[in-house]
């Protein structure tokens, strides 16, 4: 199943939350996101049966280790790429902004060049 960048930001998001908390639920989900309980729970119901995201019986979730494999992913990316953005002179919260749109359509050779050049810096 290829993941459109919707599912890769929850993913994400299961991520950095799971970074700042012992344990995660759709409800945190919800408030970080800024997205209704409904559309969280359609998203995290097909993530979980596309095999990235596990639920346990009360409810907390966790990553597979593909979903983690992509959410560190996208979560280096935004990383990188708003590190990047700033050193360019450009203000943190735009080069944030900015570095989550690009994250999910940058192709793996333009991101892995940038990389190269910032890790020459």
């Amino acid at each position: 199943m290829q993941l459109q960048e919707s599912g890769e930001m929850y993913l994400e998001t299961i991520l950095v939350l799971s970074k700042e908390k012992a344990s995660v639920r759709s409800i945190d989900v919800c408030e970080h996101m800024g997205f209704s309980k409904p559309s969280v729970s359609r998203a995290i119901s097909l993530l979980r049966s596309a095999g990235y995201v596990n639920m346990d019986k009360d409810g907390y979730l966790t990553l597979t280790e593909e979903g983690a494999r992509i959410a560190t992913k996208i979560y280096d990316r935004h990383n990188l790429l708003t590190g990047f953005f700033v050193s360019l002179g450009v203000p943190e919260d735009i080069a944030s902004a900015d570095a989550c749109k690009i994250e999910h359509h940058i192709s793996d050779e333009t991101f892995d060049a940038i990389k190269r050049r910032v890790d020459k810096a």
